[in-house]
């Protein structure tokens, strides 16, 4: 299966932070034939196990969150409208009008509604809509409604992935599902591959509430090197080109506080080696991604991030290119088969 079928079917799987079950059974399919052993840890993190050639090889952990944002029912009103909360980081301005679907004891589509804009007021024109006056039109009563949809219900956006020109596509959630995308290219590519690391790939869970799926899975694998794979601000003409990553030039090799900076060398020395475009992300501080609690897990662990350019971040239409997802996965493992023979304390040393 390609990355844009796999992306398609992701897409397509809710997983709302802390609903994320259905969405591991699905990854586990794509990598049961490609790594020696998949389990699940106690918060629900699948850790895929792929075993390297070294009698006491180095550990490193790959982690790319399957969490996405999302709505929860917050109540039912007399009327059978539902009101909401926010699961992550919602921006209620893009909401208006959206079609989603409640995940109840039935899968029940609606929409967000408002006033319609002839009977607002002036002012109420000027403004966004709060999230706690957003209302979702199910079509039914408050009766009907309560037979399938219970308060704490997840709520998604109802988006499939939109093909767009050229290699790009848009579509919901694929903040992270991108990053679990090239994870999944690296492991197709560790099949042809001698490495001696054993790689341990992570997809997290509640990394947009938390990053609290790779606090503890990162606990129990305990490794040397730790890699988060997730997405950068993809430029648009109103961004500044220094603070966003363009489609179609290849993964951002992060660089700041939460990298060692012996990781990010290495990757640009790899991507270099294999003709991988590569471009250079800023993070002077928190990078925002699992890396941070990787990082400071422990003794701590020597991290690195991979950001794949996307566009509209926390959107229904999130746009990527899949040339991108797979480089980042080429360059992911290229990057463990380097680490052969490595004495690892004199490769992290500062």
């Amino acid at each position: 299966m390609d990355v844009k079928q796999v992306l398609k079917e992701m897409i397509e799987n809710p997983s709302v932070s802390g609903f994320e079950s259905s969405m591991a059974n699905r990854i586990e399919a794509y990598l049961k034939d490609i790594t020696d052993n998949i389990k699940r840890d106690k918060l629900g993190n699948l850790i895929a196990y792929k075993k390297g050639t070294a009698k006491n090889p180095i550990k490193i952990m790959l982690a790319a969150h399957m969490d996405e944002i999302g709505l929860m029912v917050k109540d039912i009103d007399k009327n059978g409208f539902i009101k909401v909360t926010n699961i992550g980081g919602v921006d209620q301005r893009t909401l208006l009008a959206q079609e989603v679907i409640i995940h109840g004891k039935k899968d029940l589509f609606g929409v967000i509604a408002t006033k319609a804009p002839h009977l607002q007021t002036p002012e109420e024109r000027k403004s966004a809509v709060a999230i706690e006056d957003l209302l979702i039109d199910i079509g039914l009563t408050k009766e009907e409604a309560e037979q399938f949809i219970s308060i704490g219900d997840p709520i998604t956006i109802n988006r499939q992935m939109i093909p767009l020109l050229g290699d790009t596509i848009a579509g919901k959630a694929l903040d992270d599902k991108a990053g679990i995308a090239a994870m999944i290219e690296c492991f197709r590519e560790l099949k042809k591959i001698n490495h001696q690391c054993d790689v341990f790939g992570v997809a997290t869970v509640q990394e947009e509430v938390g990053t609290r799926g790779a606090i503890v899975s990162t606990f129990g694998i305990s490794p040397h090197i730790g890699i988060a794979v997730d997405v950068g601000f993809g430029k648009t003409p109103e961004l500044s080109k220094d603070d966003t990553l363009e489609l179609g030039k290849g993964p951002g090799i992060t660089l700041g506080a939460n990298i060692h900076p012996k990781i990010h060398k290495r990757f640009k020395e790899i991507a270099k080696e294999y003709n991988i475009p590569f471009q250079i992300e800023l993070s002077p501080g928190n990078s925002g991604t699992d890396a941070q609690s990787m990082q400071i897990t422990q003794s701590g662990v020597a991290t690195g991030v991979l950001s794949i350019p996307l566009r509209y971040m926390h959107t229904s239409v999130e746009t990527i290119n899949l040339q991108d997802i797979k480089n980042t996965g080429r360059l992911l493992a290229y990057f463990i088969a380097s680490l052969d023979d490595e004495d690892l304390e004199g490769f992290l040393c500062f």
